[in-house]
């Protein structure tokens, strides 16, 4: 019979945490903030020389050069993972809102250039909403009706359709501009038709319609029968086949949904903000995925995460042009850093960590050291005890002894008494009376240390 290897316990286990409470997630991300703080501060001085302090001077004046940019960039990077949200909720992984919201934009500048002069402009962009939201629809439906009936990868095939956009767009840029170059610039630039009225500036519209679809898509997730579907599916495709649920028609309706999204996001990009269409208009959909992903796929909770990844970016790049580094690296350092602590944040907020029989061993002996440490006065003052009885001892307590003597010295035994000594004497109740007889009762009570027996002691009242 062979012996059985001996299989060591690990120093630590990593256990789900069943939940978390909403400070305590907060805290977690705060500490891994600061930690990544501390780390840029370092790396500042070690790559560029500079003092820390400055900075993160530098990067938060960057935040307040021009704030309504840093609302318009945080409301259309929330507008992205507004695009992404119900099917990565449904752990429908899609990676496709930029090209979606490409061609979405596309379809829109198509109906602005072609149709500017033709019909009256209100006509126009109504029809460039209505062009920009079918073609959201149509890319991002097609992937999903292929998932449904063929189950393909769905992340391969709306990565393929990216760039089945970018080639699209590329072409319609070459052939309105007599295939001279890929950007058709700002379309109307001079007479501005078919551009969405601004309420205030140009920025405004935007950001109140990002808002309102928010507000929308919360309460479509939360309290909306199609948005349980959601859920239910994410959770368990074959739960939601027993319970009715049809899989197939929830997957196709919620990329829809999506589509709609992109579509309006399109729109804006053609009709109130970049006014041209090319390859870069759209590049913000793996990054949503990231806010998504921390905000654990809440709206509100994104804005949050959108409003944190911005002013990364923008405050990086002030650091850049400031001190003339001419390239992105420190940026690219330091924004990798402080996502790499955000992220490892997660792991905290999901996973606790747990002390092995072995460390726990070592924590417990170490305690015991500390607990003999701190007992020694305990010592000192059961010596003066005794120093107290063989003073009642040669009094003769029950007869002779002054009884005020006899309370001064137990009065003074009791002030040298710390308060968890206290606390363990007061605790016990007497089991009978103490041979000296009571001497009065002011409301607590001190052992009385006789030095004749271990009987002659008991519970004396002072």
């Amino acid at each position: 019979m062979t012996k059985e290897k001996e299989v060591k316990e690990p120093l630590f286990h990593i256990t789900k945490r069943k939940s978390m409470n909403w400070w305590q997630s907060l805290l977690t991300k705060g500490a891994s903030i600061f930690a990544a703080v501390i780390v840029v501060g370092i790396l500042s001085i070690v790559l560029i020389g500079q003092n820390p302090f400055r900075i993160f001077g530098t990067f938060f004046k960057g935040l307040f050069i021009d704030p309504w940019t840093l609302m318009l960039d945080t409301a259309l990077l929330l507008g992205f993972g507004l695009a992404i949200l119900p099917a990565f909720k449904m752990k429908y992984w899609n990676m496709g809102a930029n090209g979606q919201i490409l061609m979405s934009c596309l379809a829109a500048i198509y109906c602005m250039i072609e149709f500017t002069g033709k019909m009256p402009e209100p006509l126009i962009i109504l029809l460039m909403f209505v062009a920009s939201v079918l073609m959201g629809i149509l890319w991002a439906v097609i992937p999903a009706i292929f998932k449904a009936f063929f189950n393909t990868n769905e992340t391969l095939f709306t990565l393929m359709m990216n760039y089945m956009a970018i080639g699209l767009v590329n072409h319609f840029s070459y052939k309105h501009t007599n295939y001279n170059q890929v950007n058709i610039g700002i379309v109307n630039q001079l007479t501005k038709e078919a551009w969405l009225p601004q309420l205030g500036n140009k920025y405004v519209l935007p950001i109140l319609i990002i808002a309102a679809l928010t507000v929308l898509m919360y309460v479509y997730l939360k309290y909306s029968k199609h948005g349980y579907e959601i859920s239910v599916v994410g959770e368990s495709q074959n739960t939601a086949r027993y319970v009715g649920i049809n899989v197939r028609k929830v997957v196709i309706r919620t990329l829809g949904v999506c589509g709609v999204i992109c579509g309006i996001i399109g729109f804006l990009y053609a009709g109130a903000i970049s006014h041209t269409v090319s390859e870069s208009t759209a590049t913000l959909g793996f990054t949503a995925i990231l806010i998504a992903w921390l905000a654990k796929f809440n709206p509100f909770v994104m804005v949050a995460t959108a409003l944190f990844v911005v002013c990364l970016k923008t405050g990086t790049g002030q650091i850049n042009m400031d001190y003339s580094l001419g390239s992105t690296y420190f940026a690219d350092i330091v924004t990798g850093i402080l996502f790499f602590f955000v992220i490892g944040s997660e792991f905290f907020t999901n996973y606790k960590i747990k002390a092995g029989s072995r460390i726990r061993g070592i924590i417990d002996r170490i305690k015991k050291l500390f607990r003999k440490k701190k007992k020694a006065p305990a010592a000192e003052n059961m010596a003066s005890a005794g120093d107290i009885s063989e003073k009642t001892e040669d009094a003769d307590v029950s007869e002779h002894t002054n009884k005020e003597e006899i309370k001064k010295l137990l009065s003074n035994y009791w002030s040298r008494l710390s308060e968890r000594e206290r606390f363990s004497l007061s605790d016990v109740r007497a089991r009978r009376l103490p041979k000296n007889r009571e001497i009065s009762t002011s409301g607590f009570r001190v052992l009385c240390v006789s030095a004749h027996s271990a009987d002659a002691g008991g519970w004396l009242f002072i």
